[in-house]
């Protein structure tokens, strides 16, 4: 057990695992081929989340090592956390909390901090997985029609969906084809009124493009769970009162952490016993 602050080094990693049969992980940890090639009585490789981009799934299965991940467990807090960052994005609350905070609120006026509402708007959710599908049947109790884009060509093309969606909520796993999907052009195409939504993975946002986007008032204002460089934030996003940055909580609830490390316990145990993993990574 590693009890240290932030990640286990990957140095630190490697000598560990070397007489392991298996490993509960976070995403944070580099599995890599130096990690799979540190340990040669590896079983399996739990991860505690759905995303697993850090693993070198290759590298594993040439090793004979099962990868499992946790999903469906974070599914409702994640998209949960969703639905409060576009309420609190377009209702300018963070904003308003900080106003308040450092003594500059004088009191009610007719026009002070309008935000936008969501009813009759837009939601394009990107990714139509299990995350974003629970996102957008939440869309329907605050009035919201939905369009989605999906692997293969499922829904609206991409630029469709950015061209006519009020609110882009994020959903698709970090591969390549998806670093800097939200990139300047991405932007550009999104409406001057639009808001962008990021709870999946930090790479998929260009940082630097959003904070241009932002700075231009080419979209209206965006919110993040997630970062390229966690937890280092692009500084040009710090400056800026139009974007709620939120320290990856998405599945942060008692009940989902601890679902997701029973889960990724169980499927360790069940592959020390020589049975099938509950939930394989596909």
């Amino acid at each position: 057990m590693y009890d240290g602050d932030g990640p286990m080094p990957a140095d630190e990693l490697r000598a560990r695992v070397r007489d392991k049969d298996a490993v509960v992980g976070m995403f944070t940890d580099p599995i890599d081929k130096a990690f799979f090639d540190s340990a040669p009585n590896l079983k399996i490789v739990a991860t505690v989340a759905v995303g697993y981009n850090n693993i070198d799934v290759a590298s594993a299965r040439s090793g004979g090592v099962v990868v499992t991940n946790t999903p469906d467990v974070l599914t409702d807090s994640t998209a949960d956390l969703a639905w409060a960052m576009i309420l609190a994005m377009t209702r300018r609350i963070a904003e308003g909390d900080r106003l308040v905070r450092r003594g500059g609120w004088i009191g009610w006026s007719f026009d002070f901090m309008l935000g936008s509402e969501v009813r009759g708007k837009q939601l394009g959710v990107i990714g139509f997985g299990r995350i974003g599908r629970a996102v957008a049947q939440r869309a329907e109790a605050f009035g919201m029609r939905v369009e989605h884009a999906g692997r293969g060509g499922a829904g609206m093309s991409l630029d469709r969906l950015l061209n006519t969606s009020d609110v882009v909520s994020l959903h698709v796993p970090l591969t390549p084809d998806t670093r800097h999907l939200i990139d300047r052009r991405a932007l550009a195409r999104m409406k001057r009124s639009a808001y962008l939504v990021n709870t999946s993975r930090g790479p998929v946002v260009d940082e630097e493009a959003l904070a241009w986007a932002l700075r231009e008032r080419l979209i209206a204002g965006a919110a993040l769970d997630v970062y390229e460089n966690e937890p280092t934030v692009h500084p040009d996003l710090l400056k800026l009162e139009n974007v709620l940055l939120v320290p990856h909580l998405g599945s942060a609830t008692t009940e989902t952490r601890t679902a997701m490390a029973d889960l990724a316990v169980e499927n360790v145990l069940a592959v020390l016993a020589g049975k099938p993993p509950l939930t394989p990574i596909p």
